[in-house]
């Protein structure tokens, strides 16, 4: 389930800050939506996967927090994060 390098590459590129960025809010938010959508399909498959599922809520969870704080301190930022992600504001 994990992303190997050139996945990640192809989903972080576009919100990246800089080349060697890998810890802005921007990022990380990014990351957990491509795990989100990766494992979201899998528990479509394996419904009583309860353990994934549990791992899911908490990725949702922190990708909420993430978005909650780049709102607060950078909204501008924020909105073009989720028109790039096709997320819900």
């Amino acid at each position: 389930m994990a992303l190997d390098a050139k996945q990640k590459e192809k989903v972080t590129k576009p919100v990246k800050r800089h080349d060697k960025d890998t810890g802005s809010p921007e990022y990380q938010v990014a990351l957990f939506t491509e795990r989100i959508k990766r494992l979201t399909a899998h528990l479509k498959k394996n419904k009583q996967d309860s353990h994934s599922r549990r791992g899911l809520l908490k990725m949702v969870s922190k990708r909420k927090k993430l978005m909650d704080y780049l709102k607060k301190v950078n909204e501008k930022s924020f909105k073009a994060l989720v028109k790039s992600l096709g997320l819900k504001g």
